[in-house]
């Protein structure tokens, strides 16, 4: 059996109305300190989101979704958050906030492959396919 290393989760919401905690999981972060990884990934199903939240603008949540994948990746583009190690980094992508990109609790599990965890992690919490 391979190595299993703690990693830690949350999921990423688009809350276009925060003031109604309404929201749609687009995509996860991903933390595990042991394998040196960090990654946020989204799928954003822009009919789904139109659907749900008339009016909403897309384009302005594609550049928020990018700064949270930029700044999780150490993109040297992506400001001074982006440069702290991989634990601030995930800390801040992490905290409770009053914006229209949020994410959730962080939750902890183990896993050999922490990759192979944001992908299981996006089909059950994004597309809702669980394994």
């Amino acid at each position: 059996m391979p190595e299993q290393h703690l990693f830690e989760y949350a999921v990423i919401r688009v809350v276009p109305r925060v003031e109604r905690e309404e929201f749609l999981n687009v995509g996860v972060i991903v933390y595990c300190r042991d394998r040196r990884f960090l990654q946020a990934v989204y799928l954003l199903n822009e009919e789904q989101l139109i659907a749900a939240f008339p009016g909403v603008d897309i384009p302005l949540i594609q550049r928020y979704l990018d700064a949270f994948v930029a700044i999780a990746a150490a993109d040297k583009n992506a400001g001074p958050i982006a440069q702290l190690d991989a634990a601030s980094r995930f800390r801040w992508l992490t905290a409770t906030r009053s914006t229209i990109i949020q994410s959730s609790k962080v939750h902890p599990g183990l896993c050999s492959d922490p990759l192979q965890q944001v992908q299981r992690l996006l089909k059950e919490f994004v597309l809702g396919n669980e394994e």
